[in-house]
C-alpha cells in the first residue's frame, strides 16, 4: 500500500477524485488551498493499483509545470484490513518510477563507482590467491556490478536509451578496472597458481550458465517486488566479480591459456545476467507509460533477447569446444 500525495492546481480536483474512485483509493483526502493556486491531495493506494494511478495522475497533470506527485511507502496501517485479498497479499510491487530510482543511481560512473570496484577488486584477488572463502565472500558483498546489469535489463523493458548507455559504460568500466587491476596484482605478488579458488574461476561449464540465469532472475524478481537486493546481490558478484579478478591474476601469471577460460566464464555470466533479468521483467509486464514508448520498447526488447540469446548460443559452442579440447 502507498500513499500518494498530489499537489496541483484547484482545478484538477475533480479529476484526480475520479481517478482515486476509479482505483478504489482507500482513503482520499483535499488539503487547504495555497496561495499560489496549488492544493495539496492525499489518497491511499493498494498495491496492485498504484501504477496504473501514477500513470493516470501523470497523463492529466503533464501540462502543469508546477504540479507534483510524491509517493510515500506505507508500512502499516490501522486497523488492520480483513479482506480475503489483502489475506493473501503478501508481497508488494514496486512502481516503475521506484525501480528507476533504484537502479539509475548505481550507474553513475563516479569516484565511489570506481573505488567500490578497486576495493572489491584487491578483496577478491586476495581471497582467489589465499583461497580465503571469507574474504572472497566479503569482494562479492561490496562489489557494484549488481546496479548496471539490472539498469541495463530496465533500460531495454523501458526502451530507456540513455539509462542503457549509461549502465552499458559502467558495467564495462567496472570489469576493465577490475581485469587491470587484477592484472598488476598477478603480476607484481608471486604466487602458484595452486588455489582451488582461482582455479574455479577458470573452469567454465553448464552448471555456470544455470548459476548466472538463475541471479539474473532473482536479481530482476527482486527489484519487481521491492524485496531486499543484498543477498541477490551477493549471488550476482558470485558470477561476476571473481572470474573478472581471475581474469586479470592468470594474465600477470603468464597464463593465457587459463585467462581465456576464465574470460569466458564471465562472458557467459554477464550474457545469461542479462538475458534471465530481461526476460523476468518482460514477464513481470515492466514497460513505458505512453503507447509510443512501449512500442518502441517492444522493439527495443524483442531485439535485445534475440540478440542475448544468440550471444548465449554461442557462448555455449565455445564452452563445449573448450571442453573437448581439453579433454
Amino acid at each position: 500500500m502507498k500513499l500518494i500525495e498530489v499537489i496541483a492546481n484547484t482545478g484538477s480536483q475533480a479529476t484526480i477524485s475520479i481517478i482515486a474512485e476509479k482505483y478504489k483509493a482507500r482513503d482520499f483526502r483535499l488539503g487547504q488551498k495555497g496561495e499560489d493556486g496549488r492544493q495539496p491531495i492525499r489518497m491511499l493506494v493498494t498495491d496492485e493499483f498504484v501504477q496504473p494511478t501514477l500513470d493516470a495522475l501523470q497523463n492529466i497533470l503533464g501540462a502543469q509545470s508546477t504540479a507534483r506527485i510524491i509517493v510515500f511507502p506505507v508500512d502499516a496501517t490501522l486497523p488492520r484490513a480483513k479482506t480475503e485479498q489483502e489475506k493473501e497479499q503478501d508481497v508488494a510491487s514496486s512502481t516503475r518510477e521506484a525501480m528507476y530510482a533504484s537502479v539509475e543511481k548505481n550507474t553513475r560512473l563516479d569516484s565511489n563507482f570506481i573505488f567500490l570496484v578497486i576495493l572489491s577488486t584487491v578483496v577478491a584477488a586476495i581471497g582467489l590467491v589465499k583461497n580465503n572463502v571469507a574474504v572472497v565472500i566479503g569482494a562479492m558483498v561490496i562489489a557494484p556490478l549488481l546496479g548496471p546489469n539490472l539498469a541495463f535489463g530496465l533500460g531495454t523493458a523501458l526502451g530507456d536509451v540513455h539509462l542503457m548507455q549509461k549502465s552499458l559504460k559502467s558495467l564495462l568500466t567496472g570489469i576493465i578496472i577490475a581485469i587491470a587491476l587484477s592484472y598488476l596484482i598477478g603480476l607484481l605478488w608471486p604466487f602458484g597458481l595452486t588455489s582451488p579458488e582461482l582455479l574455479a574461476r577458470t573452469e567454465v561449464g553448464m552448471d555456470s550458465l544455470a548459476l548466472a540465469l538463475a541471479s539474473g532472475a532473482a536479481a530482476a524478481l527482486s527489484l519487481t517486488t521491492g524485496l531486499p537486493s543484498v543477498l541477490v546481490g551477493v549471488m550476482v558478484a558470485v558470477a561476476l566479480l571473481p572470474p573478472a579478478a581471475a581474469v586479470g591474476l592468470t594474465l600477470g601469471h603468464s597464463r593465457p591459456d587459463l585467462a581465456m577460460d576464465a574470460c569466458l566464464l564471465l562472458a557467459a555470466n554477464i550474457v545469461c545476467v542479462n538475458l534471465a533479468a530481461k526476460l523476468v521483467f518482460l514477464v513481470k509486464g515492466i514497460q513505458p507509460r505512453t503507447w509510443a514508448e512501449k512500442a518502441k520498447a517492444k522493439r527495443a526488447m524483442s531485439i535485445y533477447i534475440g540478440v542475448w540469446i544468440v550471444t548465449l548460443v554461442l557462448v555455449t559452442m565455445a564452452i563445449i569446444a573448450r571442453s573437448q579440447l581439453s579433454n
